[in-house]
């Protein structure tokens, strides 16, 4: 059973960037389909990007295609999310999850392990 654990969020003006990392626990981290999704207040968790066993295949939402980039060092046990261009209403708490099915899945369901989150804030 893998472990996640978030870091790397912060506070942030708009049109900067930050460089978020999700490390696993567990020796089977490479056949885990990693993702992220964030959670606005009052809002449904929505997803944001995957990345494939190998890091081959690669999907995004459209709010942050083109600005954000999703990566992953197996030999780490870490996946990655950069984020640029960043906007206000990128604002929420961001959680990687992984699954070990072959899609790259955008629904949270579809995914069985979760880390405890960490918070953007992207000032106007």
């Amino acid at each position: 059973q893998a472990q996640l654990v978030e870091s790397g969020g912060g506070l942030v003006q708009a049109g900067g960037s930050l460089r978020l990392s999700c490390a696993a626990s567990g020796r089977t981290f490479s056949r885990y389909v990693m993702g992220w999704f964030r959670q606005a207040p009052g809002k449904e968790r929505e997803f944001v990007a995957a990345i494939s066993w190998r890091g081959g295949s690669t999907a995004y939402a459209d709010s942050v295609k083109g600005r954000f980039t999703i990566s992953r060092d197996n030999a780490k046990n870490t996946v990655y999310l950069q984020m640029n261009s960043l906007k206000p209403e990128d604002t929420a708490v961001y959680y990687c999850a992984g699954h070990q099915e072959l899609l790259l899945h955008r629904i949270p369901e579809k995914y069985d392990y979760w880390g405890q989150g960490t918070q953007v804030t992207v000032s106007s």
